[in-house]
């Protein structure tokens, strides 16, 4: 767990942002502000192999930037020696598997002060299509669109060895799609935004008892709520869930490890 915040960050937090690791494979899951940083506490950002991302909002992808820069130009990066660092011929470029219109986003972003062109450079692009299967390594990435205020995709990764499923639901309003994509999951890592429904307007979010719900519709077999401010009481969020789950929840907190 590397940023649970929802669009603004907690205190000493980061936003969406979430670390896969099966085997030698390591995904990100996420990229919002924040994350490049607690990524780098956790594992090397020049040894993952591919960087996911679920919409186009913001709170993320923001820290893809600081990724870039990063990649292009770290001392180690570089094909001539710097400092203590050889030079090298093959710089790390991980794979950046986006959603469709990413590559225009990403550039009118870096453009407003400088390269338009720095995250396809650093990164090795390509904008996925919903019904798209992508194998990274020991993983297989699977998407499902679901209600939000931008396109917006429900996240599934699961071993290639036949090993557990792991489901993110992204930012989304109440939703069958979701629960009908996470059916069976063996983890659940489900938005719990929102202290109440929106009160109008298109709705865009979940509640932590509409979290709760969904899990018990999916009969997912854990269920985690994300994507909440520091500001809202975690105790109530989690008693919320519980109930309309009807078996224990877990609330993300920054560094905790979920093994499926």
């Amino acid at each position: 767990m590397l940023g649970k915040s929802p669009s603004w960050q907690d205190t000493n937090g980061a936003c969406s942002g979430y670390l896969i690791e099966e085997h030698n494979t390591a995904v990100v899951l996420d990229c919002g502000s924040g994350v490049f940083s607690k990524l780098r506490r956790f594992r090397d950002y020049v040894d993952i192999d591919a960087v996911v991302i679920s919409h186009l909002h913001a709170d993320h992808f923001l820290d893809l930037v600081p990724y870039a820069y990063a990649l292009k130009y770290a001392p180690r990066q570089q094909p001539v020696p710097v400092a203590s660092w050889p030079g090298t011929d093959s710089p790390a470029r991980p794979r950046l598997i986006a959603p469709p219109g990413a590559r225009d986003v990403f550039r009118r972003v870096c453009g407003a002060w400088g390269p338009e062109e720095l995250i396809e450079d650093a990164f090795e692009l390509s904008e996925y299509a919903v019904s798209d299967t992508v194998d990274v390594g020991g993983l297989r990435v699977r998407f499902h669109n679901v209600p939000h205020y931008c396109p917006t995709h429900a996240i599934e990764l699961a071993s290639t060895n036949g090993g557990g499923r792991f489901t993110f639901g992204a930012d989304s309003a109440p939703t069958d799609e979701l629960t009908a994509f996470a059916g069976g999951t063996d983890l659940l890592m489900i938005e719990a935004t929102l202290p109440r429904p929106e009160r109008d307007g298109v709705r865009g979010h979940l509640t932590p008892a509409e979290a709760g719900e969904h899990g018990r519709k999916a009969k997912a077999r854990r269920l985690v709520l994300t994507h909440f401010s520091d500001e809202l009481d975690q105790g109530w969020a989690r008693e919320e869930a519980t109930r309309t789950f009807g078996g224990p929840v877990e609330v993300a907190a920054e560094g905790a490890v979920y093994t499926v």
